[in-house]
């Protein structure tokens, strides 16, 4: 029987800590936002709605680089303490390339990175 491939992403606005099972360890990747504080700031102060515009734009190239080192596994487990799991979700349940995959979202406060690895090596069962 052949192996599942996993892969647990801490995620918020801001950033995915991304956690890719290999056998017992996991191997990790951090997938930035680049919509920052400072780029809101800058677009605030000439146009709220181009800050809105801006800020969805960013957050949709974000959410599609994260979809992307996720398109070859099939379980993904989405974690932590804001929308951006289920906004990613939704991203990824509308694309037919990931119809494969099985997508679980739980709810997490802020986690240090070895809590989140712990978190991952729990739900999937690894020692």
């Amino acid at each position: 029987m052949k192996a599942k491939k996993q892969a647990g992403v801490f995620i918020d606005h801001s950033s995915a800590h991304i956690m890719k099972i290999s056998g017992n360890s996991i191997n990790s990747a951090r997938i930035e936002s680049s919509f920052t504080a400072e780029t809101k700031q800058n677009a605030r102060g000439r146009n709220e709605n181009l800050m809105h515009h801006k800020e969805q734009h960013e957050q949709s190239g974000y959410y599609k680089k994260i979809a992307k080192t996720l398109s070859d596994l099939d379980e993904v487990l989405l974690f932590g303490p804001t929308d951006a799991k289920r906004e990613l979700a939704n991203l990824l349940k509308a694309d037919h390339r990931y119809v494969k995959i099985k997508i679980e979202l739980k709810e997490s406060d802020k986690l240090s990175k070895n809590q989140q690895h712990a978190f991952v090596k729990f739900y999937f069962k690894i020692e």
